[in-house]
């Protein structure tokens, strides 16, 4: 991945190019989410990362709406949610977000979380909306080895990106590895540990480059190969995370980064989770 600037891509299986760093939006609502997409377009931000569960679709896009840019210009990604799946209420769901958005495609529409016994068949509607035109890339989010290898059972088309937990204290390296032998990208959620960043290794390297810890961990995710997506509506902590193109991590200091890892996720695990 050539990391070079804030508009810079990484291309998906497809060729469809995909922003590196993106804007998440969980739990901003109303006004609050429309400022934070106004401002991260501003900053220059071009992918916006929302969900059907984050009940916030409608006012990305009126944010995107207001916006003097081009729909073509964002990359808008959302998701399918858990008590939505199967295939005909994945259907109705994609088009209900779309309705709420107001767009007439999507860039990147995932599987929220692997439901049992559900994923197969709300993968197989995606493959449709896919096929049709409607999404120009589809994937998948929190999936692990084992459910992608049984996607990979009966799908047509395999997952062009997977979004999970990653973070200094939770790696998984080994579904990074899975996932590029497999051609899907990877990218990370909850990126910042949900602000927890009182780390004095990570201090440490911040202050060799002059960088705030969370600054040295997005250039921690791009330099492992992952796209990121930190979520901010605070104006200020949207231009700091997007501040991370004029220095590059050493292999010390990325070693360093890579052996703070504990295995410790702090969302849910997605082998026994039940929604």
């Amino acid at each position: 991945m050539n990391i070079s600037n804030l508009n810079g891509t990484l291309s998906l299986k497809n060729g469809v190019e995909m922003p590196y760093l993106g804007l998440g939006v969980y739990k901003a609502k109303g006004d609050e989410v429309i400022q934070a997409v106004k401002h991260a377009l501003f900053t220059g931000y071009r992918a916006i990362d929302t969900a059907a569960m984050y009940k916030n679709e409608k006012g990305v896009g009126k944010a995107i709406a207001s916006s003097p840019l081009k729909r073509e210009e964002i990359f808008i990604t959302s998701k399918v949610w858990n008590s939505d799946q199967g295939y005909d209420s994945t259907i109705k769901a994609f088009h209900h977000s779309l309705n709420e958005l107001d767009f007439k495609y999507l860039d990147l529409f995932l599987i929220h979380w692997p439901v049992k016994e559900k994923y197969q068949d709300t993968w197989r509607a995606l493959e449709t909306l896919y096929e049709e035109g409607k999404i120009k890339a589809i994937g998948v989010s929190n999936f692990l080895t084992d459910h992608l290898e049984d996607l990979f059972q009966t799908c047509k088309i395999k997952p062009m990106v997977n979004q999970f937990e990653f973070h200094p204290k939770l790696i998984q390296q080994d579904l990074i590895d899975f996932c590029h032998r497999n051609e899907i990208k990877t990218q990370a959620w909850s990126p910042l540990m949900q602000g927890d960043l009182n780390n004095e290794a990570l201090a440490a390297i911040g202050n060799k480059y002059n960088k705030t810890v969370a600054q040295v961990i997005l250039r921690w995710d791009l330099q492992k190969g992952i796209a990121t997506i930190p979520k901010s509506s605070n104006p200020d902590r949207i231009e700091e995370n997007a501040n991370i193109f004029d220095f590059q991590l050493s292999e010390k200091d990325m070693q360093e980064i890579d052996n703070l890892n504990q295995d410790r996720r702090l969302g849910p695990n997605p082998a026994n989770f039940n929604f």
